[in-house]
């Protein structure tokens, strides 16, 4: 099962999901829960189009990370069909240019220990 992410247009999150057989709708989930549940449509064979309403919780100051699941969240056998991030407001631009230099500190540090086991040391 693969998906085509379309993209969100009017707080709706869009795209297509091909597989062998109709599958149950997906569901989007947001900091470990389930806040919305796909719509299916069928598109064609072995293709079904995805609509997924955003609700108004994620669509708020800051970044947020959503993800489109297949199956229960969490359950063997789910599958982690896309992720999609929202990020608005002033806050937004500090909290990533913070993640970042997170980011940098962390592979710094791994380049250190990489140079240092490659030395033999």
């Amino acid at each position: 099962m693969t998906f085509e992410d379309h993209g969100v247009a009017g707080g709706c999150w869009t795209g297509a999901l091909r597989a062998d057989r109709q599958p149950d709708p997906p569901c989007v989930v947001h900091r470990g829960a389930v806040v919305a549940q796909a719509r299916l449509r069928d598109a064609g064979p072995g293709v079904w189009a995805v609509e997924a309403d955003l609700p108004g919780t994620v669509i708020d100051q800051g970044a947020h990370g959503l993800l489109l699941v297949a199956g229960e969240p969490g359950a063997p056998g789910s599958q982690v069909l896309a992720r999609l991030t929202l990020v608005s407001g002033q806050v937004a631009g500090d909290e990533l240019l913070a993640e970042v230099a997170h980011l940098r500190a962390e592979l710094d540090l791994l380049k250190r220990e990489f140079r240092r086991l490659a030395a033999g040391g």
